[in-house]
């Protein structure tokens, strides 16, 4: 095998699925058998026998990508993955390679500074002090401080645990105290309940925030929640927030909320996964006004960051809380040493951690602040132009006007309609929607994360699901 000449094989195969995604000349998505798909990649032959290089290699990603859903075709519009700027893939090769497991830091001393330096950029646009080098750090006041982990779930998961230290201290040793609540909003993501269970508080300890008819916490009932919560003798350990919510792309209003949890002395957790670019742009970051109240705040690169996945940040106001998240005794890892740098593992579930911060890095090296700046606003603005598009249609409705780049919309019909409408979609390659359920009613669901994504290309889609609502 010559790595430079497989590299051009896949750098080759990999520039023609751009090209012909990009100029619309394949379907958006194709979903073969999947019994089809293992005999068509002859994935027996290859793991019996060896030798995928060379032609056999081109005759395999050939195969490959031609069932890969394609993010670069203008007409994906579903779910909330990033269209991944080439920079980012190109980190991506550099880290697999040379498979730096930086959560400690003579594992990949390069990696781990791009993290460091990546962290601090992202707590200076939030507003906190950034994390001082190790040489500074004991004459430091307190500071912010982070990680980057493998997605979202890990890092709500991740800034609970900070949460559940702060208030718990002793829950490392001793277990979780059965008297501990979380609050939040009915619109969070899934990912906290599943926290709420790891962390061994069960779904009972959710107690639901009361909402609007958006799905936006209101401020003014918080109070009462937190009443509850004690009249039921527990301890609130937390508050969830979303910036934005993951359905209707909707953001809670910060400010508000972050007042009265520092005047009830109650941790913010601001699932920013998806909406904390916006702070990014000057036209939209007031949607995170208030953001510096929170204690943590996630941030997902991989969403409207034009990194491939995953690169998320979890973020917390004070340092020393996600310090002590976790404890940990491991004699080949933890003991006296030369420490010219950081180590990570401290702050993070994984033990063996990817140069995740290197796949970011290369992006916004690549574009500029304010290259991805206007990529944001582009998206955003194409989210309420579709609005105010469909919004005017005689047969169609657009419930929720956008806040990000995520829009849910319905032909005026029947539910089973709008998932008939989108199977056809699909069926047919030329448009990838997602769908979700809006205040009873089955919506479809835009996202706009491509940056060749047009409004003629809305308008054709709408033209589509308006033909098979008819013709179903």
């Amino acid at each position: 095998m010559s790595f430079l000449s497989d590299s051009r094989i896949v750098s080759r195969a990999l520039d023609r699925f751009v090209r012909d995604s990009v100029r619309r000349r394949a379907r958006v998505v194709t979903q073969p058998p999947i019994e089809s798909l293992v005999a068509a990649l002859d994935l027996d032959g290859h793991a019996r026998h060896g030798g995928l290089t060379g032609r056999r290699l081109a005759a395999f990603l050939d195969q490959y990508l031609a069932a890969a859903t394609r993010l670069h075709h203008p007409g994906y519009m579903s779910h909330q993955v990033a269209v991944p700027h080439p920079a980012g893939a190109l980190a991506s090769l550099v880290d697999g390679l040379t498979n730096n497991a930086m959560a400690i830091y003579e594992m990949g001393p390069s990696a781990a500074a791009i993290e460091f330096w990546v962290l601090n950029w992202m707590i200076d646009k939030v507003g906190w002090t950034p994390t001082p080098f190790p040489r500074d750090a004991e004459s430091a006041p307190p500071h912010a401080g982070g990680v980057l982990t493998h997605g979202g779930s890990l890092a709500n998961l991740t800034a609970l645990l900070a949460a559940r230290s702060a208030v718990a201290p002793e829950a490392w040793e001793r277990g979780t105290p059965t008297d501990l609540a979380l609050l939040a909003p009915s619109e969070s993501h899934y990912s906290v309940a599943r926290a709420a269970g790891i962390l061994g508080l069960g779904s009972a300890a959710i107690y639901s925030l009361d909402v609007d008819s958006a799905g936006r916490i209101i401020p003014d009932r918080i109070t009462a929640c937190l009443r509850k919560v004690r009249a039921d003798n527990r301890r609130p350990m937390a508050l969830v927030a979303n910036a934005c919510s993951t359905v209707l792309g909707l953001y809670d209003r910060l400010r508000e909320v972050g007042t009265i949890c520092r005047e009830q002395g109650l941790w913010l957790h601001v699932d920013g996964a998806h909406g904390a670019s916006a702070l990014l742009s000057t036209r939209y970051r007031s949607l995170l006004d208030g953001v510096e109240l929170a204690d943590s705040l996630v941030w997902d690169a991989h969403k409207l960051m034009r990194t491939p996945t995953l690169c998320a940040a979890v973020l917390l106001r004070d340092a020393r809380h996600l310090d002590g998240a976790f404890k940990q005794e491991a004699s080949y890892l933890f003991h006296d040493k030369a420490q010219p740098g950081v180590d990570f593992i401290h702050r993070t579930v994984e033990c063996t951690k990817a140069g995740l911060g290197l796949r970011f890095y290369a992006v916004l090296a690549a574009l500029g602040e304010k290259g991805l700046s206007d990529y944001i606003e582009r998206q955003f603005a194409l989210a309420r132009d579709a609005h105010a598009y469909i919004s005017g249609l005689p047969d169609f409705e657009s419930p929720f006007p956008p806040e990000a780049n995520i829009l849910c919309f319905r032909i005026c019909t029947s539910d089973a309609a709008q998932l008939t409408a989108r199977d056809a979609l699909i069926a047919e390659g030329s448009f990838h929607l997602s769908t979700a359920e809006v205040r009873g009613r089955r919506c479809l669901r835009a996202a706009f994360m491509n940056p060749d994504t047009s409004m003629d290309d809305v308008r054709r889609m709408i033209e589509r699901v308006r033909d098979f609502s008819r013709n179903p």
